[in-house]
């Protein structure tokens, strides 16, 4: 298997650990809005899922520099596939990557009182993880007859 191959596979394997490490932090998230706690537990599991979503973004951004699927020919906007690999899903996935680290960041350094720090991680999380399940291009939508192991 060639390199693009191994991180094609990597960016679609990691992709569950991310979105599970997602869900983990926004339900952690809620549960201890009214615990009136921040816990070093709390730091752990957001910092431990932006990291998880920095690596799948390098890992992502290397496939797009790479990655026969992002072609830049005459007419690339008309073409859904070509469209959606070299500007919506990088777009969609930047932006997501934005707006959690910027919630984990404000929560962690900025908010006074735990509950404001668990209510931005909970709104950038949940904004975060929307923009992603629309952006990861799933085997079973539109790219389904394109083939498997799109990252």
């Amino acid at each position: 298997m060639d390199i693009y191959g191994i991180l094609v596979h990597l960016h679609s394997g990691l992709r569950w650990v991310v979105l599970l490490l997602l869900i983990y932090a926004i339900i952690n998230a809620a549960r201890s809005i009214s615990s009136g706690k921040y816990l070093k537990k709390d730091k752990m599991i957001n910092l431990f899922t932006m990291i998880s979503l920095h690596i799948q973004l390098l890992i992502g951004l290397i496939l797009y520099i790479i990655s026969p699927n992002v072609k830049f020919i005459d007419g690339w906007m008309k073409d859904s596939m070509l469209r959606f690999f070299a500007l919506e899903h990088i777009t969609l996935m930047i932006i997501a990557i934005a707006i959690i680290t910027i919630g984990r960041s404000r929560a962690e350094k900025k908010l006074e009182g735990t509950r404001n720090k668990h209510r931005a991680i909970l709104i950038s999380y949940i904004i975060g993880l929307i923009l992603i399940l629309v952006s990861i291009p799933w085997p079973f939508g539109r790219w389904a007859s394109f083939g498997a192991g799109l990252g």
